[in-house]
């Protein structure tokens, strides 16, 4: 089963409010609904006697491409950010994605957990 790193948003994972997700374009291009992933707090990078701490599994609802300033407020409540602007949810993303831009082109992830 392949990996899914949520490092900046492990909070909303473990509870729960956190369904759609967004990456850069260049990644996840064979991703389809219906796959099965674990989600991870982090999978790359880990220093020695570091481990891959999984959060649980995931199900893709659906997949699909979009500019990251097109984001919804809700779909920003359902990156686990209710209450936040879509000026405020930009920043957050670019500070935590090397390169991004607003106008950059991204990948809307939907996924359903199916973990308790």
């Amino acid at each position: 089963m392949r990996n899914m790193a949520f490092s900046l948003t492990t909070p909303q994972m473990r509870n729960r409010t956190k369904t759609v997700t967004r990456r850069s374009v260049d990644t996840w291009h064979d991703l389809k609904a219906g796959d099965v992933l674990m989600a991870v707090v982090k999978s790359r990078g880990l220093r020695k006697g570091e481990y891959v701490e999984e959060i649980g599994p995931i199900r893709i609802v659906s997949v699909r491409v979009e500019r990251l300033y097109e984001i919804t407020l809700d779909d920003i409540a359902r990156e686990g950010f209710p209450g936040m602007g879509r000026p405020e949810f930009c920043r957050f993303y670019m500070e935590g994605t090397k390169g991004a831009t607003p106008d950059m082109r991204v990948r809307r992830i939907e996924f359903t957990p199916l973990y308790d």
